[in-house]
């Protein structure tokens, strides 16, 4: 799991940078950084793969990937494969659905959060721990 330090993260090849609205679905590969703000699904093809919403950037749509760094907003269910990290000004309106979740003070999520695997316990990494 790279989100955990163990692998290198893909490199973020894409931006949507700020002032940009885009309407439509994205499907991308490897890593995506998002300043600007998206009307449709934002999802990772197969593979590893890294979204990050940016404190500026607005999602409305599902957000799909397996390493999701969120400080913007989301309105739209989040699946995340591996790492959630919700940063301090994270705002989701949606289910989120994740593998290992690290959740910032601040951070809002109005919806479910659900692990994606039941039958073992899903792990949680408090923001202010030193051991992550």
């Amino acid at each position: 799991m790279f989100g955990l330090g163990k692998t290198k993260p893909p490199p973020i090849r894409s931006l949507i940078g700020e002032g940009v609205v885009v309407q439509g679905s994205l499907r991308f590969e490897e890593g995506l950084r998002i300043d600007g703000e998206v009307h449709g699904d934002v999802v990772a093809a197969d593979g590893r793969s890294i979204l990050v919403v940016s404190e500026k950037a607005r999602v409305h749509g599902k957000v799909s990937a397996n390493h999701v760094i969120i400080n913007g907003e989301v309105i739209g269910p989040v699946t995340c494969d591996e790492l959630l990290e919700l940063q301090p000004k994270a705002r989701i309106t949606g289910d989120v659905r994740y593998q290992t979740l690290e959740m910032h003070q601040g951070a809002q999520v109005e919806g479910l959060l659900k692990p994606l695997k039941t039958a073992e316990k899903p792990t949680l990494i408090l923001a202010a721990s030193n051991d992550a």
